[in-house]
């Protein structure tokens, strides 16, 4: 490969025509010798608006340092963070999935808008991380990714660890009567107390293992909680590792970012019952590599990966104690033992992933099971399909006591319909909630409806029930809950046509979802139904609306595999080396 250097950079900082711009670039500080140096660009999603994102200050601080060590330039930018935590069971969660759109395109305006030549992206938060690195992918120059990490567990009143999972189910427990209001306040004082994404293996913990797998994150990197100083080093480690990239000419997180490291990726989810959001950005980031990674392609990884992970929320552990027990390469040597895991595709450090896995531990036997002692031989999520879902549904199963449901119907037009009834209570074991219009284009936005899940499984009522939704779950929900029913109800999924007092039946074993009717009644309740209307949306959700794909191809906004092509200064001649490019 040949070394990259300026390979971008040139654009604005060569030839008589860039006088003006490498006058902005002084302006900026930079003189002679940095103006010759690569431009490397640090993009964050630094913010104050959740603990997700509060430490990603020292760590851009720190790959600042490691860019400079390498002999770059290292250039700040930021881009914006929806806190899942505080957006939910509101209208403000209809913008959680919309800013990862939002960011992979900041991360696209500031990298190419300005020539750069490499790219560091941090991330804290659910969206943010598969927003940094769908926007690494689409630029696809050398980049490496760094997750903020996880916070660590707090205590309870009664001594117990407690999480933000604790205080979410604890809403449940409280509006039946089994939890004082004395209690549900020590809870919420105690259990998130320090910086730091949700500690479970939710979306944030999922997607940083995801990023770790298909070797955009340094291996080992994923698990170190947010306040280890440990994380430090990593930063300025990737600062370095990013010029080493650039020197090398790779690898690009296109040569990163493949079917088989996409199916390792899936693996990886899948040991560690980790989050159904991930059935949706997995997809979405091989869209902006140019690969057709759908929800079936997903599944066919799903069906065949065991679940040895004992994560949290189906399980007992948390992101701090996989890290304890060797992190993320912990639970792959695990899988590559058991012919579950591509070992020939590459990390990045260059080398092929069995060869850098040879460095890290392998299963302990109490957090990661050896392959050969399972907690369950499927995997710890499954896609269901049937008249109800033909182009497929999610439920996350790593902790079900029963995988097979049978129920009646109770239909709800919105979240906040359904919510209602929860929070009364006047609901009854063998309902099966249907909350409809909240997919990607109906919502839009695909809300999460953790604080509805939450508060049922805290009302004892979690696999007494079953809810059904063509919006998301939230990594950390449990119970029987099934989202992503498609096609969404917007879209004229079946979804769309079920009543209350339909009979549903889902089995988590089969993989199917179906409701009790024929398909001549199915037809003759589409030629009567009446679509749902919103009020006019306007902004940012109106965009969305118009652009946003199904959520089997991952929700995305674009076409995809975008290309980048060199070019040469305006009124200059292009150099040979840039012809060939």
């Amino acid at each position: 490969m040949t070394d990259l250097h300026k390979h971008r950079s040139r654009t604005v900082t060569e030839g008589v025509t860039r006088t003006p711009h490498r006058a902005f670039l002084r302006a900026t500080g930079l003189d002679d010798d940095a103006i010759d140096k690569p431009f490397v660009a640090i993009v964050d999603t630094f913010g104050e608006n959740t603990p997700c994102s509060m430490s990603l200050n020292q760590i851009s601080d720190n790959v600042r340092l490691g860019v400079a060590a390498g002999g770059g330039v290292p250039i700040r930018g930021s881009a914006i963070s929806v806190s899942d935590g505080t957006s939910m069971n509101h209208s403000g969660m209809r913008f959680s999935l919309v800013s990862r759109e939002t960011i992979a395109d900041s991360v696209e305006l500031f990298v190419r808008a300005h020539c750069y030549d490499a790219l560091v992206g941090v991330a804290g938060c659910d969206k943010t991380l598969p927003g940094i690195l769908m926007g690494m992918v689409r630029v696809n120059v050398p980049g490496v990714f760094l997750f903020g990490g996880a916070m660590l567990p707090g205590v309870a009143p009664d001594g117990s660890q407690a999480t933000i999972l604790t205080a979410i189910e604890a809403v449940g427990a409280a509006q039946r009567g089994d939890m004082s209001a004395q209690t549900l306040r020590g809870i919420e004082k105690r259990c998130t107390p320090t910086a730091g994404s949700c500690p479970g293996q939710f979306t944030a913990n999922t997607m940083a293992m995801v990023a770790e797998v298909l070797g955009l994150a340094p291996l080992g990197s994923a698990m170190v909680p947010a306040v280890y100083s440990e994380r430090i080093a990593i930063a300025r480690r990737a600062g370095e590792h990013v010029m080493r990239a650039l020197r090398n000419g790779g690898p690009l997180p296109r040569d990163l970012v493949t079917r088989k490291s996409l199916e390792n990726a899936c693996a990886a989810v899948a040991a560690t019952g980790g989050s159904t959001n991930a059935m949706l950005h997995i997809p979405a980031i091989a869209h902006e590599a140019g690969i057709e990674f759908t929800l079936d392609d997903v599944s066919e990884v799903l069906a065949r990966t065991p679940l040895i992970g004992d994560m949290q929320p189906g399980g007992r552990y948390l992101a701090v104690d996989l890290h304890h027990v060797g992190g993320v390469p912990a639970v792959l040597n695990a899988l590559l033992a058991g012919g579950h895991l591509h070992g020939d595709t590459l990390t990045q450090s260059g080398e092929t992933l069995e060869v850098a896995l040879r460095a890290f531990p392998g299963p302990d036997g109490r957090v990661v099971r050896p392959h050969t002692e399972p907690l369950s031989p499927n995997a710890g999520l499954v896609v269901l399909r049937g008249n109800l879902a033909p182009d497929g549904a999610a439920l996350k199963t790593a902790g079900l006591k029963q995988l097979v449901f049978s129920g009646t119907a109770r239909v709800f037009e919105t979240e906040e319909d359904c919510m209602a009834v929860v929070s009364a209570g006047t609901y009854r074991e063998g309902d099966v909630l249907v909350i409809r219009n909240e997919g990607p284009k109906g919502g839009p936005g695909m809300r999460e409806m953790l604080s509805v899940t939450a508060a049922i499984y805290g009302q004892g009522m979690g696999e007494k029930v079953a809810l059904l939704t063509d919006g998301r779950f939230s990594g950390a929900t449990r119970g029987m809950c099934i989202g992503y029913v498609g096609p969404e109800a917007a879209s004229g999924g079946p979804i769309r046509l079920l009543r209350d007092g339909d009979r549903i039946h889902i089995d988590a074993i089969r993989g199917t979802l179906d409701v009790e009717l024929s398909d001549e009644a199915l037809a003759a309740r589409a030629a009567e139904a009446k679509p749902f209307v919103r009020a006019r949306l306007g902004g940012v959700l109106e965009k969305y609306e118009a652009l946003v794909r199904p959520a089997k191809f991952g929700a995305v906004t674009h076409s995809g595999a975008v290309d980048w092509p060199y070019e040469a200064s305006l009124g200059e001649t292009p150099t040979p080396e840039e012809a060939k490019r």
